[in-house]
């Protein structure tokens, strides 16, 4: 596989409920992260000593996180209100040559910042609230 561009890499949010997403306005870096936690089923027979798993268990999670400049666009403006609201929304995120995982996330953090003689920019992180679907592309 050919190397990606990071740029390639898009978090994508359902402004209004109606099933279109529009790209988050603004972010340079983009991150999704996905975890498991493992259940530990090792036994005083475990082979060896060593640890055993039970497979297809414990909680899923996936992390979203991104960082960019305030453009305060419709995208900003809807993150922010849907923050203070503590409201499950709907995203995509597309990753290149890879898929799209979609489903619902919870906004848990979102920082702004700038500098004297620089742009205002912020960071944003969310949480998954619910079941995941991938599609590979």
């Amino acid at each position: 596989m050919a190397a990606q561009s990071g740029k390639d890499l898009l978090v994508k949010m359902d402004l209004t409920g109606d099933g279109q997403f529009e790209t988050v306005a603004g972010l340079r870096a983009t991150r999704i992260s996905f975890n498991t936690e493992t259940v530990d089923v090792t036994t005083l027979e475990s082979q060896g000593g060593w640890r055993e798993l039970l497979g297809g268990s414990g909680v899923k999670t996936a992390g979203i996180s991104g960082s960019g400049v305030f453009r305060d666009e419709d995208t900003d403006e809807r993150a922010r209100q849907m923050f203070f609201d503590g409201e499950v929304g709907d995203y995509q995120v597309i990753v290149p040559d890879f898929g799209v995982v979609q489903g619902p996330f919870l906004i848990t953090a979102i920082e702004y910042s700038g500098t004297y003689n620089g742009e205002a920019t912020y960071e944003l992180t969310l949480a998954s609230a619910g079941a995941l679907t991938f599609t590979a592309l």
